[in-house]
C-alpha cells in the first residue's frame, strides 16, 4: 500500500455521498442518463451501499455511496470501503461525507494490503485529497498505521525479538532518536528479572528496547508496548487453536511504535520514551515454571501461577523502569487478556486509567477519531485476587472472574504515583474486513491518542 493521495487530474471520477434525505438533491448533480441508470437498478442510498454509474461512452462516469442520515460517527470510515471495491483509477469526493477528513483517512487505511509474501491483486484505486483536509498529516498517520500493521501481520520466523528491535532501530534512525537495547544476561545485571525469565527459553535473546526522542525539558510521555513475538503459553502450553494468532501478541509494541512514529513525524513538543520488552515465550529445559518466584524490578515478589500470563510479567519490569523517570503521562499497550475480548469483542479495546480528566478526554477523542475504546474500572476490592500466598503477588491470581480488571490491577502495582497512567488491553486484529480496516493485523488506539496528544501539546 502507498499511504499517499493521488495527484489531481481532470479525468478523476467524482464520488457523490447521499442519505435518504439528501438523495433527491444529489441526483440533480448527475446526468439524466446516470439518474435513469440508478433508478433502473433500484439503487437506494442505504448506509454502505454504492453504485458505479457509467457515462454515455460506457466508461465509469460517477460513483454514488449511501450514508446514514444525520451526522453518524459510525459512518466516518465508510468511504474507505470504496478503496478496495472500486476499479483501478483516480477518484475525488464531489461532495463531503459526514466527516471529510475521516472519510479520506479511511480511504488511505482501507487500501492497505500486506504484500511481503504474496503480491496482492487488490484494487489500486487512488483518491485525490479533498479540499480543506491536512493531507500531509493524514498521510503521516496512514504510514504509521501501515508500519504497525506490517509488524503484526509478519509471522514470528521473520518478526522475532531481533526483527522487532530492528524495526525500532529503523524508526529511531529515521527520526534521529536515541536507541538503547539491553539483551540476554544483561537483563539480570540491569535488574529486569521478569523480562529475562519469560524470554530466556527462546533461541533469540529477550531484550528491552528503549527509545528516547525530543527536548529533555518538554513534558514526558512514555509508551510501553508488550512485545511478545510469539506466545506458546510456555509450560502451561496453549492448545493449537489458541496459537494460530499468537504472532500478533506483539500488537501492543506495534501500537506503541506506530504512535511514536506519528508523534515524531509531527514533531510534537514532548519528551518521548518508548519501552518495549521483546521476548518469545517458548518451551525448553530452561523455561520458567509454574510456582517459580521472582523478585521484580520494583522489589515485589511474584509467584508464577500460570506461564501463559506472561505479558503482565514483561510489562511489570518495563512499567517499573518507566515510573522511575516520573513521566507526566505513562501509557501501556498490550494484547493482554481473553477476558477483555469476551467482555468487549475484538473491535473495542478495554481502557483503564487513574485519571478522571484523562478518561473523559479519551472518551471524547475516541469518538471523534473513530478509534474506539471502552473504559473499565480499576475496582480496588479485586486487587486481593492477585495476592500470593507465599509471595506479594501471583501472576494468574486466585479467581476466574474479572480477568482483564485483575490484570490491570496487577500492572498498577508496578506504576508509580507520579502523573497519569493508562492501560489499553487490545486485540490488535480485525477478524473480518470493515471500512478502513482490512482483515488482519490492526493498530488500535494509536490514532486516537495521537489526536489527543496533538490537541494537548501540538
Amino acid at each position: 500500500m502507498s499511504a499517499h493521495f493521488a495527484k489531481p487530474t481532470p479525468e478523476s471520477t467524482p464520488i457523490f455521498f447521499a442519505t435518504t434525505e439528501t438523495w433527491s438533491e444529489v441526483k440533480k448533480n448527475l446526468s439524466a442518463e446516470a439518474r435513469t441508470f440508478c433508478d433502473s437498478c433500484g439503487f437506494e442510498p442505504k448506509s454502505g451501499r454504492h453504485i458505479v454509474v457509467p457515462d454515455t461512452k460506457g466508461r465509469i462516469g460517477a460513483v454514488v455511496m449511501g450514508l446514514e442520515s444525520g451526522s453518524a460517527w459510525r459512518d466516518g470510515f465508510l468511504p474507505g470501503k470504496l478503496a478496495a471495491l472500486l476499479p483501478v483509477g483516480t477518484y475525488h469526493f464531489s461532495n463531503d461525507p459526514h466527516d471529510v477528513a475521516l472519510g479520506a483517512l479511511g480511504w488511505l487505511l482501507g487500501s492497505y494490503h500486506f504484500t511481503r509474501y504474496r503480491k496482492s491483486g487488490g484494487s489500486a484505486a487512488g483518491l485525490v485529497a479533498p479540499e480543506g483536509v491536512d493531507a500531509k498529516r493524514l498521510e503521516s498517520i496512514a504510514r504509521a498505521v501501515t508500519f504497525g500493521r506490517d509488524l503484526v501481520n509478519t509471522p514470528t520466523n521473520d518478526m522475532g525479538p531481533q526483527a522487532l528491535e530492528d524495526a525500532a532501530a529503523h524508526l529511531a534512525k529515521e527520526h534521529e532518536a536515541n536507541l538503547k537495547v539491553t539483551r540476554g544476561e544483561k537483563l539480570l545485571e540491569k535488574n529486569f528479572p521478569l523480562i529475562h525469565a519469560v524470554g530466556r527459553a527462546a533461541t533469540q535473546e529477550p531484550r528491552l528496547i528503549d527509545l528516547r526522542w525530543g527536548n529533555k525539558s518538554a513534558p514526558k510521555i512514555t509508551l510501553v508496548g508488550k512485545g511478545v513475538c510469539f506466545d506458546t503459553g510456555g509450560l502451561d502450553i496453549k492448545p493449537s487453536s489458541s496459537m494460530l494468532l499468537m504472532k500478533k501478541d506483539m500488537g501492543g509494541a506495534a501500537a506503541a511504535l506506530a504512535l511514536a512514529a506519528m508523534i515524531m513525524e509531527a514533531d510534537l513538543p514532548v519528551r518521548l520514551r518508548v519501552l518495549i520488552p521483546a521476548v518469545e515465550n517458548s518451551i525448553a529445559s530452561d523455561a520458567f515454571r509454574p510456582s517459580d518466584i521472582y523478585v521484580a524490578r520494583n522489589g515485589l515478589s511474584v509467584e508464577i501461577g500460570n506461564t501463559d500470563a506472561e505479558g503482565r510479567l514483561v510489562l511489570a519490569d518495563a512499567l517499573a523502569l518507566a515510573s522511575e523517570d516520573e513521566p507526566d503521562l505513562l501509557m501501556d499497550f498490550a494484547t493482554l487478556t481473553g477476558a477483555a475480548r469476551t467482555a468487549l469483542g475484538p473491535d473495542l479495546p478495554a481502557f483503564y486509567t487513574n485519571d478522571e480528566t484523562f478518561a473523559g478526554d479519551v472518551a471524547t477523542q475516541a469518538r471523534a477519531s473513530a478509534d474506539p475504546v471502552w473504559r473499565m474500572p480499576l475496582w480496588p476490592p479485586y486487587a486481593a485476587m492477585m495476592d500470593g500466598k507465599i509471595s506479594d503477588l501471583n501472576n494468574s491470581g486466585n479467581s476466574a472472574f474479572a480477568g482483564s480488571i485483575t490484570a490491570a490491577l496487577f500492572l498498577k502495582r508496578f506504576v508509580g504515583d507520579h502523573g497519569t497512567w493508562a492501560h489499553f488491553d487490545m486485540y490488535a486484529w480485525n477478524p473480518k474486513a470493515g471500512p478502513g480496516r482490512p482483515e488482519g493485523g490492526e493498530v488500535q488506539v494509536a490514532r486516537m491518542l495521537f489526536d489527543l496528544l496533538a490537541k494537548r501539546y501540538g
